[in-house]
């Protein structure tokens, strides 16, 4: 078996340590930038709901800003926000290069579009629920905790492992400009030193990781519905 990897796998086998790393760089981009981004999102998407013009806290003013802001920047490309956030991200991190340093523009980029997928998976609750939790006398922050999130929860589910897969892309795409990950490790050995099968092993990988969270994702969604 291992003689059959090396023959169609050679580049591979040689740096496979290097593989590991490149993983394990690219699950540390992920889980932080979903965890910071994630709880940051879904604060955001909650404040769009109830802020909205017939929200349950409706606030005109605050939810153009917000509705405004979200849309400019979720219309950058995110290889543009990487050099757009060059300098802040080194007045935070030190440097621009490297997993961590990718983290910055990760979070800003994937805030946005996390909020208002979790804005869109909101809207889907019934309204005569959150009518009648209005009439029971049942506080904004109540109906917040007690029927918004509850009743969208498996709106919440699958939003966010769609988000989990953008960021998956996304880490790919800032490894390219050298915060490491598989991203990195696909351009600089496989597509600049023509070793076509580091960059097969790479996006192999990268699918696996997509299947993976797809699949939990979707274990979560059928407990919840039921």
């Amino acid at each position: 078996m291992g003689t059959l990897f090396e023959r169609y796998f050679p580049n591979v086998a040689a740096i496979s340590d290097e593989f590991v790393t490149a993983t394990i760089q690219t699950l540390y981009m992920t889980f932080w930038t979903a965890l910071i981004a994630g709880i940051l999102g879904i604060l955001l998407g909650i404040v769009l709901v109830v802020t909205r013009p017939g929200g349950i806290l409706e606030n005109r003013g605050l939810f153009e800003i917000l509705d405004k802001v979200i849309n400019i920047i979720r219309s950058i490309p995110f290889i543009i926000l990487l050099a757009l956030l060059g300098t802040f991200t080194r007045l935070i991190v030190g440097t621009t290069i490297g997993e961590t340093a990718a983290l910055v523009p990760l979070i800003a980029g994937i805030i946005p579009f996390f909020a208002r997928q979790i804005e869109i998976a909101l809207l889907e609750v019934d309204p005569g629920v959150i009518e009648a939790a209005e009439a029971m006398g049942t506080s904004p922050v109540g109906i917040i905790f007690r029927v918004y999130l509850p009743e969208g929860l498996a709106g919440i589910i699958r939003v966010s492992a769609l988000t989990i897969i953008n960021v998956i892309g996304l880490t790919a795409m800032a490894g390219a400009v050298g915060a490491g990950g598989l991203g990195n490790l696909a351009i600089t050995r496989g597509y600049n030193r023509f070793q076509s099968d580091v960059t097969i092993m790479a996006t192999l990988i990268i699918l696996v990781l997509v299947f993976i969270s797809q699949f939990v994702s979707n274990i979560l969604v059928k407990r919840v519905s039921h």
